[in-house]
């Protein structure tokens, strides 16, 4: 099933050296907004020109994209972007395929419920455990051994393969906005996520949500002469719950295999700075889900009529009102358009390389996809690793999953590409 170009591809893949870039990607703390987040960009710029890519570094123009109509959103503060972008050459008119992953990690959290530092990566038996393991080093791992393959083979491609590599994503996508932004596209792009050996074809949105609740201060001995902001917010919460059981009836059928398609989770509550006084403020910050094909401007809007209508039947709040905003990341939902032939031939490459059968789903949490999709992109995700263990101090990937991934997007790329 497979032909002389592929197969010969297929042998420049090295599971040891495909380990090694691993270990190195993730011993680089390339947290969202740190400086080693810049580091990895610069170090991955290097690794694609000794590839023999076509290569644009460039400092992103931080104030022009967060003052763009359309910027996705952003939590983490920063001081500096980069962008980066790799282009095999062009060897006829065959078309451009975008190989896509973030460098950026989230923070370890609780260094006490890791074993041993979460960047220096821990290998156990085919295990390779550490923060970016799967989310989304693996990805990056994969995408790098494809693109090596590819030149040690000495196959030449009739179109071109593009490594878009971006800073952000965890919080909003700027390092995907920023790169679209810069004229960059593709025909079809595949965004290595953890996906469990599934075919992620939409992912739902997330919105950043804040509640700010006033109250009335008062000596705690004397609480009745005061309002507490805590009280205040507690039928707000419940309504909030019920909103999340109304939007979550009828899921789209790539999301019915999920209990909560579409969570609205409160994450962080904050109120009060004294025990003994009634407390005169709360904030509650949180995200709301975005179902498939809705548009952000319509879910804030039904988000902020539910608070509206819980203050309007509160005697306090209802001349003491909650005030709604909108701040961090800002997801939109996104998908592959129905019927593209993109996972048809993944499947198909995925079989020849000995594989199983791979299943189409959505995801209930955002991405670049939405990204690449509003830009007219047909986008995927396919990568190594679970992303129930992501942004966990469990994260870990399994290196024989990176390189079946790495084998299937190879042959996957020269069959879209094109070979002479």
């Amino acid at each position: 099933m497979l032909s002389d170009q592929e197969a010969a591809v297929l042998a420049e893949i090295d599971e040891g050296a495909v380990a090694r870039t691993l270990l190195e990607l993730i011993a680089i703390p390339s947290v969202t907004g740190s400086a080693a987040e810049s580091e990895l960009q610069h170090q991955l710029a290097g690794r694609l020109e000794r590839l023999g890519l076509d290569v644009d570094l460039w400092s992103m123009e931080l104030p022009a994209l967060l003052a763009h109509p359309d910027f996705p959103g952003a939590e983490a503060p920063r001081d500096e972007a980069w962008g980066l972008v790799g282009e095999t050459a062009r060897g006829g008119d065959g078309p451009v395929f975008v190989l896509q992953g973030h460098v950026d990690v989230v923070p370890p959290g609780d260094l006490a419920a890791w074993e041993g530092d979460p960047f220096v990566p821990r290998v156990t038996g085919d295990v390779v455990h550490g923060r970016g393991a799967c989310d989304m080093k693996a990805g990056l791992a994969v995408h790098l051994a494809v693109l090596a393959a590819i030149r040690a083979s000495g196959v030449r491609l009739r179109g071109r393969v593009a490594a878009h590599f971006v800073v952000g994503e965890e919080d909003g996508g700027l390092g995907a906005f920023g790169t679209l932004q810069r004229g960059y596209g593709g025909d079809v792009c595949v965004i290595g996520e953890p996906t469990s050996g599934t075919l992620v074809t939409a992912n739902a949105g997330a919105l950043t949500f804040r509640i700010t609740v006033n109250g009335k201060a008062a000596h705690a001995s004397s609480r009745e002469e005061g309002v507490s902001a805590i009280d205040a917010y507690v039928p707000l919460h419940r309504a909030l719950g019920r909103l999340e059981s109304e939007r979550n009836r009828d899921p789209h059928p790539l999301m019915a295999e999920y209990p909560i398609p579409y969570a609205l989770s409160v994450g962080t509550v904050r109120s009060g700075d004294w025990a003994s006084s009634v407390p005169d403020l709360l904030v509650a910050e949180g995200r709301l889900g975005v179902r498939l094909g809705e548009e952000p401007a319509v879910v804030r809007a039904a988000f902020e009529r539910c608070v509206a209508e819980v203050c309007d039947g509160d005697a306090w709040l209802r001349e003491h009102p909650a005030v709604v905003t909108w701040p961090g990341g800002q997801f939109a939902s996104g998908r592959l358009p129905e019927g593209h032939p993109l996972p048809d031939v993944i499947r198909g490459a995925h079989l020849d390389v000995g594989g199983t059968r791979l299943r189409e789903r959505g995801a209930p949490y955002g991405s670049d996809l939405r990204l690449y999709a509003g830009a007219g992109i047909p986008a995927l995700q396919f990568g190594p690793g679970d992303i129930g263990v992501a942004h966990s101090p469990r994260e870990r990937v399994s290196v024989r999953e990176v390189v079946e991934v790495a084998r299937t997007l190879a042959v996957t790329v020269l069959r879209e590409v094109g070979v002479k």
